[in-house]
């Protein structure tokens, strides 16, 4: 894969939960269930739009988090592969891949507001059937909902980048977090993680090389790194990026077995 042509942050992503202030404020600061938060709640405006399409639609395609495995079949209303997102930003490219892979389920966790509101209308302007969002914290989710073995795939798509090195430890691409994730995939499900961050591209690519339950989908052709898989569209941030000559890294590894 290329890389960036300086060392000037790429504005390819909307990184939806971008560290703020308040972390610098607080670096330690956990949740109430002790693991160290991973994103930040911002403050976004939400529109009349958005909030009107989010009071309507979430009764209706939101799932509330819970302390037991999900049932997907009951969920959906059929049996099909089920594949889970964390962190959806505006939810344009959560509703692409939906549409066009309507022989799978997506769930998908966002906590930002306006993000939760604008994928509530493209679900329900488009009509898309075989969506589903919960709107929280996604660790919590796949701790507590998503039943070990269950899962078609997993898509991280430009998670926060925590820059500055002392909060690299709230990135929530780790060992222990992928270790948790591949427990979740079925054998022969897939890990999808996507960054404009060079660093958090090594990261990435390092911690799931160390994870014995997974296998990379890419020879070192491209140096561990996969093409970017024709499922996953392009964002208007990445195309702006790309002109400018940044780079983005997709690495995409398979459950052993």
């Amino acid at each position: 894969m290329s890389t960036p042509a300086d060392n000037t942050p790429p504005a390819t992503a909307d990184h939806s939960n971008t560290a703020n202030a308040s972390v610098e404020a607080s670096d330690a600061v956990e949740n109430t269930h002790g693991h160290i938060r991973t994103f930040v709640r911002r403050a976004g405006r939400v529109s009349n739009a958005q909030q009107r399409f989010q009071d309507e639609w979430l009764p209706k395609i939101g799932v509330l988090h819970q302390t037991t495995p999900l049932d997907y079949a009951a969920l959906f209303g059929r049996d099909a592969p089920t594949v889970f997102e964390i962190g959806f930003g505006m939810g344009e490219t959560t509703a692409k891949i939906a549409q066009a892979r309507p022989q799978h389920n997506f769930i998908a966790c966002e906590v930002h507001t306006p993000g939760i509101g604008n994928l509530c209308k493209l679900i329900a302007t488009e009509n898309i059937a075989n969506l589903r969002i919960c709107a929280h914290d996604a660790i919590e989710v796949l701790r507590d909902m998503i039943p070990p073995n269950s899962l078609a795939g997993i898509h991280v798509f430009f998670p926060d980048p925590w820059n500055k090195k002392r909060h690299h430890k709230r990135r929530l691409i780790q060992s222990p977090m992928v270790a948790q994730l591949a427990t979740r995939l079925a054998p022969g499900g897939y890990l999808h993680c996507a960054t404009d961050i060079e660093d958090y591209a090594e990261q990435m690519l390092a911690v799931m090389q160390a994870e014995p339950l997974l296998e990379n989908t890419c020879d070192n052709a491209h140096g561990g790194f996969a093409p970017r898989p024709d499922y996953r569209p392009l964002t208007k941030f990445e195309q702006r990026g790309l002109r400018l000559g940044h780079g983005v890294w997709d690495v995409i590894f398979r459950r052993k077995g």
